[in-house]
């Protein structure tokens, strides 16, 4: 997996063992629609207890899965802190949190 930001939107590439196991598709959102970018430190526990329902799902390990209402994505994994924004325009998207090393740095630029 792995995340671009470009000029004009931020793009979530997923392997394809993920996008198989998973049960979702690469993401891709113009960052005009993107906001409330923000860092979370501990994405696996973000995760517990969102209703999640369709995906990969190693509890205390990783997810690659979306909410029962498939309005949140969750693809994170353990150790790795997450980015978190809001996606308006994209429904029944409404939130994305990604684990990515990079995550702080991404944070940054987003809230520029």
């Amino acid at each position: 997996m792995r995340v671009q930001l470009t000029d004009s939107t931020i793009e979530i590439k997923l392997a394809r063992w993920e996008k198989i196991f998973g049960l979702m598709k690469d993401i891709s959102v113009p960052l005009s629609d993107v906001s409330d970018a923000r860092l979370v430190q501990s994405p696996l526990r973000e995760a517990v207890g969102t209703g999640l329902k369709a995906g990969l799902r190693f509890p205390g390990f990783r997810y690659v899965a979306r909410t029962i209402r498939l309005d949140q994505v969750f693809i994170v994994r353990r150790g790795v802190p997450a980015l978190s924004f809001v996606v308006r325009n994209h429904d029944p998207l409404q939130r994305v949190v990604v684990s990515t090393p990079e995550a702080k740095q991404l944070v940054k630029r987003l809230r520029k």
